[in-house]
């Protein structure tokens, strides 16, 4: 048995997720600015991954975070952090990609049609 346990951070699909936010969860982009204005998923919060130390106290600590990125992998980094802050945080596997291949609503902030950046 090796000496480092391994665990991966929880992960739900686009589907999932957006069950979960419509129950509630917050969804959190923490992609970069150029990503978020060229589109992103309906009712996220924005808060880039290089800021989320110092804004920190804007995440709720009463409800659970669905964390997303373009394709999950820095959503994976960032969920794991939060769970380590004591949050209920889970990354959105496959990201704002898997979001728009679910067909689920991915918008700009003026809310037309967003792509994926």
């Amino acid at each position: 048995m090796s000496a480092f346990a391994w665990s991966p951070v929880p992960e739900v699909d686009a589907a999932e997720g957006h069950r979960r936010v419509a129950h509630g969860a917050l969804l959190l982009d923490i992609r970069e600015e150029p990503e978020w204005r060229a589109g992103h998923a309906e009712g996220a919060v924005w808060i880039p991954m290089g800021q989320l130390v110092e804004r920190r106290a804007e995440l709720p600590a009463d409800r659970p975070v669905v964390v997303i990125c373009r394709s999950g992998n820095r959503s994976a980094h960032v969920t794991e952090a939060l769970l380590a802050w004591g949050h209920d945080a889970a990354n959105l596997a496959g990201g704002s990609l898997a979001w728009v291949a679910a067909g689920l609503p991915f918008v700009t902030d003026d809310g037309r049609p967003g792509t994926v950046a």
